[in-house]
């Protein structure tokens, strides 16, 4: 079929509108957004509805646009059958930062870029595989393989809003569909992202006044050593170099003082404790325990020299963000890249890219939940979850120009 054109302001002001509602992660605003896009898919003659989850104090919108069933003439030509197709994204944004130079709710546009808070992560992704349906439907083309636009709340919690989906039965795996995660990767076409785990070390020495420091152990210093040390960690078990590429630690927290409650009023005395905390990402097919164990003789290695200093290594439980991975020979990772070959006129970066491949996403929950084949693609990237939070219009734009491509091979 012909690849309809898009209407470039219509687009923009669809983003802008949608970027105009106050969605902050687990508010009344995440309500008024999925509404919203229920709302704007029933007005488009998708099949819509809100579905809650969490005693009904949250709540996910599902669209679908039904297929008309499979195509003896491409089967009998040797064209791929046609299959599901899901789209997935968040609705929920994080609070506004300091920093900000332009209005966070305006939606703002200007030539280059669109701003406000959460446009990168991630209303430009939810917005442009709703633009490219909407310009499918009205050309009069049908799938013959479902559609379907879930937009979702919690992801910033851990994904619980998708995982809502899947226990409910709403996300199926089992009929062979694909799914497009549109976390923002500079639609660059990312084939896996790592697995995150928190950790705690607590580091307890022998405290002295400053007059007779030379007797004591002084946890805050050992730390000095420990930390760089972690910040450079790769783990045991990666498949291939590719998979090791999704490997990163990263200590954020240090709270050194004295004594069990980390009493800072004495600051004259050698620190005996000092409290760590940290983030480790890894990929598929390395586990919490080797990377834990991995930590643990990094954390031996650095003490050696401080005797009588102890340590102890625990997870910090929390929900994250499982592990993901296609294929790059994957049907749905090809489409994507033939879309934006004849988008852009160039060859489509895939693979394990940075820095998306350290974050977390609902493309792990499809993939681990529903053993489904996806991709992880969006616009947004490089100006994530900062003040002017923005998005390349022309990123923005080709993405839906992509999606549109993507649909039709995939569903057509």
């Amino acid at each position: 079929m012909q690849i309809p054109d898009i209407d470039r302001e219509e687009c923009l002001a669809f983003l802008s509108k949608l970027v105009q509602i106050k969605s902050y992660s687990q508010t009344d605003g995440e309500l008024e957004a999925t509404e919203f896009m229920a709302e704007e898919m029933r007005k488009i003659g998708l099949e819509s509805e809100l579905v809650p989850f969490d005693a009904g104090r949250r709540q996910n919108a599902v669209g679908v646009w039904r297929g008309e069933g499979g195509s003896s003439s491409a089967q009998e030509s040797g064209a791929p059958p046609p299959k599901p197709l899901l789209f997935n994204g968040h609705l929920d944004t994080n609070p506004v930062s300091e920093g900000w130079t332009v209005d966070p709710w305006e939606g703002k546009i200007d030539e280059k870029f669109i701003y406000g808070i959460g446009v990168s992560n991630m209303k430009s992704g939810c917005a442009a595989y709703f633009c490219a349906v909407k310009a499918l439907k009205a050309t009069g083309w049908r799938p013959r393989a479902d559609v379907v636009l879930t937009y979702v709340v919690g992801e910033l919690q851990g994904g619980v809003g998708t995982l809502a989906l899947i226990e409910q039965g709403r996300i199926r795996g089992a009929d062979g569909g694909y799914f497009i995660n549109c976390e923002p990767s500079d639609i660059r076409a990312v084939t896996m992202h790592a697995e995150a785990l928190t950790f705690e070390i607590t580091l307890k020495g022998i405290t002295r006044h400053m007059s007779a420091r030379e007797e004591a152990q002084d946890a805050i210093m050992a730390a000095c050593r420990l930390i760089p040390e972690l910040n450079l960690m790769k783990f045991r078990g990666a498949r291939s170099e590719e998979h090791e590429k999704c490997n990163r630690c990263q200590v954020g927290v240090v709270h050194g003082a004295l004594g069990k409650d980390l009493a800072e009023w004495r600051p004259a005395q050698v620190a005996d404790v000092c409290v760590l905390a940290g983030s480790a990402r890894y990929a598929p097919g390395q586990t919490q325990e080797g990377v834990m164990e991995d930590i643990w003789v990094v954390i031996e290695k650095c003490l050696e020299g401080f005797a009588g200093m102890r340590a102890e290594l625990k997870p910090r439980p929390r929900p994250t963000m499982p592990a993901f991975e296609v294929s790059r020979e994957s049907r749905i990772v090809k489409s994507l890249n033939t879309a934006y070959a004849e988008t852009r006129g160039r060859e489509q970066p895939t693979g394990v890219l940075a820095p998306t491949c350290f974050y977390g996403s609902d493309a792990g929950h499809l993939y681990k939940s529903l053993n489904m084949e996806g991709i992880v693609c969006g616009p947004g990237g490089k100006y994530n979850t900062r003040p002017d939070e923005r998005v390349d219009i022309p990123d923005y734009l080709d993405c839906i120009r992509m999606f549109i491509r993507v649909i039709v091979d995939i569903c057509g």
